[in-house]
């Protein structure tokens, strides 16, 4: 008897220890979240150019023909040849599901890179845009299509690129017998600015017209024209960055408690926050390289996460999986369907423009409703 109360105590202190902390606020949240993927995924599917119900569109994502199509998937996640399929099924499925996909994968990094970022410097005004992250990134976009137009073909790479030497330039910087937040912070400013400067100073070099809207489109974030070709770009290193990123939540809180304190449990605080920061930038680049520089999702989501669920990194970084997508995916359903609405017409305005006009008044609303901001 006294052993198998042993044991049943043994058991709830496990489940106690490794899911007490799933609790009502977070599953609201992912279940919350879910919905607003749904039914935006509903709505990018049923309106387009080439016009079909919402019944059909519904048929055809649930088309069992491409469904459990061994060939059909590999197509649309290794680039094979794609199988035959009815015209509807072929819309939806390799034209308008892909931008969903695509908008998931990026919500999800930048959330995500934002709330890591957040911990590192214990600063929840930290994102990938303050850090350096977006500007090299934008820098590097800018340069390659004005002066090396040939690399073209390789912006995803180079952007990527460009926003991981961004902050290694930062790390550099605030680097003096180690690190600090506060330091961080700064140098990301000042690298910030100096890049951003430059990207200006680029446009001046542009002589085609198509050549300044490319970049412009890149600079503030767009999901026009994505399809399974980004999925297949930013998924495996999306997969990477969001396990490496659950398996630190507690790394994560830790470094909340401040530097002396999580000396004094054995971390080696320098080693595990240039770690991190490598998290956050491979999850930030990976979105970057996709869909450019989405201003705002990497800020805001934390923010709106941590309100909900908490300070402790296990739910938040759970969280931000589910917000970050659900914020993306209806943000691009307002900037693919939104002039539409309001004006008639069937332009589309960059998703990085929507996210930017939520993310200002959220933050003015943050700003009047709390007394202090900044510091976890």
């Amino acid at each position: 008897m006294t052993v198998a109360t042993g044991t049943s105590a043994g058991a709830a202190g496990w489940r106690e220890q490794w899911f007490g902390w799933f609790d009502g606020s977070l599953f609201t949240l992912c279940a919350a979240s879910l919905a607003v993927v749904v039914l935006g995924g509903l709505a990018q599917v049923s309106f387009g150019a080439f016009s079909m119900t919402i019944v059909d569109a519904w048929q055809a994502v649930f088309d069992p023909r491409v469904v459990f199509d061994a060939q059909a998937w590999r197509a649309f996640l290794l680039g094979a040849e794609l199988p035959e399929m009815g015209k509807q099924s072929l819309i939806v499925w390799n034209i308008r599901l892909p931008r969903v996909f695509v908008a998931m994968l990026v919500g999800m990094n930048l959330a995500v890179s934002g709330a890591i970022f957040q911990a590192v410097t214990r600063n929840e005004l930290a994102s990938p845009f303050i850090l350096g992250v977006s500007s090299g990134a934008g820098l590097m976009i800018l340069l390659t299509l004005v002066v090396f137009s040939g690399l073209a073909a390789f912006l995803p790479l180079i952007a990527s690129v460009g926003g991981a030497v961004a902050f290694l330039v930062v790390y550099a910087i605030a680097w003096k017998n180690g690190t600090s937040p506060v330091r961080l912070v700064l140098a990301g400013v000042i690298v910030g600015t100096v890049f951003s400067s430059l990207q200006t100073a680029l446009f001046f070099f542009a002589d085609d017209i198509g050549v300044v809207q490319s970049a412009i489109s890149w600079t503030t974030g767009s999901l026009t024209g994505t399809d399974w070709e980004q999925v297949r770009m930013a998924l495996p290193w999306t997969a990477v960055a969001m396990l490496l990123a659950l398996v630190s939540s507690r790394q994560l809180n830790v470094l909340l408690l401040g530097e002396r304190t999580a000396s004094s449990l054995g971390m080696s605080v320098e080693k595990v926050r240039f770690a991190l920061s490598g998290v956050a930038v491979l999850a930030a680049s990976a979105s970057i390289a996709v869909a450019g520089i989405v201003g705002f999702v990497g800020l805001i989501v934390p923010h709106m996460v941590r309100n909900i669920v908490g300070s402790d990194y296990r739910k938040l970084v759970i969280g931000c999986l589910f917000a970050g997508p659900a914020l993306l995916v209806a943000a691009d359903v307002g900037a693919r369907l939104g002039m539409a609405v309001l004006v008639g017409s069937d332009a589309q305005i960059p998703v990085g423009i929507v996210t930017g006009l939520v993310g200002g008044p959220y933050f003015l609303y943050l700003m009047r409703r709390q007394e202090r901001m900044g510091e976890i």
